[in-house]
């Protein structure tokens, strides 16, 4: 259960990305929620909260729900003609979904059990800066900077290629032009995921945009760093998996049974070749 009860003051960081400023945002919007990040990359804005359950439940696996969403509001827009709502998610929303939940979720404690929910929804689109990877950093500054079990913040970013030069975060119209459309998302250490598209591009100057944007990556952990040590959360203690003696004896007992039938084969096949050379 959340031991954080007093609501922090506002705090944001700022880190420079592609030659723009990334600025990560807290203590204003959602305070309710153990977390809450809001990331602004140029006039694209995106509010993610970090959300948990005070209780475990009897589930075998972490009960991770993620949702970004893009209404359109965001652009301006007001949906007219027959559906004046917002419908189900689109496939951008759902593949973005994917792409924040894939990085993160091996991130959490094994024995995490409490129901846990991440949502990411676009305040504000500016048709030039993609809000997928910027949805992917807000969501783990919100899960870090909370109480919630997350200890390895990670970070995103899009690499280009356009003229031969590798660019972090290319705009929109950029993409289309680009010979490379690279997503990398990774901690301070490593690279841990990758999502990529290209046309014809050699091997090397695939590794050049993995190291480049790797990089680019340990300066928005930085940051995310430098906002938690602000904040000083107190994170939830998980006790580990219980040790089931009744399973490892079986597995032990599997185990030397399958031993002690290779040993004979093994035996019987030296025996089977030394009668063969007899004769």
């Amino acid at each position: 259960m959340s031991e954080n009860t007093v609501t922090p003051a506002p705090r944001q960081v700022t880190v420079e990305v592609g030659g723009r400023p990334l600025i990560l945002e807290t203590g204003k919007i959602a305070k309710q929620a153990n977390g809450a990040i809001t990331a602004r990359y140029g006039d694209t804005i995106v509010l993610t909260t970090a959300c948990m359950a005070s209780q475990m439940n009897d589930r075998d696996f972490l009960p991770l729900t993620v949702d970004y969403r893009e209404n359109t509001y965001s652009a301006g827009k007001i949906p007219g003609g027959f559906f004046k709502r917002e419908g189900r998610p689109s496939e951008k929303e759902v593949l973005t979904s994917r792409l924040i939940d894939r990085p993160m979720r091996p991130l959490f404690p094994e024995s995490w059990r409490n129901e846990t929910q991440i949502v990411s929804l676009v305040l504000s689109a500016d048709s030039e800066n993609d809000p997928d990877v910027i949805a992917v950093t807000s969501a783990s500054a919100a899960a870090y900077c909370s109480d919630l079990p997350f200890e390895k913040p990670i970070a995103c970013v899009r690499v280009g290629l356009l003229d031969g030069q590798l660019v972090i975060n290319p705009t929109v119209a950029d993409q289309k032009k680009s010979l490379m459309n690279i997503i990398i998302a990774g901690t301070e250490e490593a690279i841990v995921m990758v999502e990529s598209g290209a046309l014809e591009v050699s091997e090397e100057a695939v590794a050049d945009a993995l190291e480049f944007g790797h990089a680019q990556i340990k300066k928005i952990v930085a940051a995310i760093k430098d906002l938690h040590a602000q904040l000083k959360p107190k994170k939830v203690v998980v006790p580990p998996l219980p040790f089931d003696q009744a399973i490892y004896h079986r597995r032990s007992q599997g185990r030397d049974h399958q031993d002690h039938s290779r040993r004979a084969q093994e035996r019987d096949g030296r025996e089977a070749h030394a009668d063969q050379a007899r004769l």
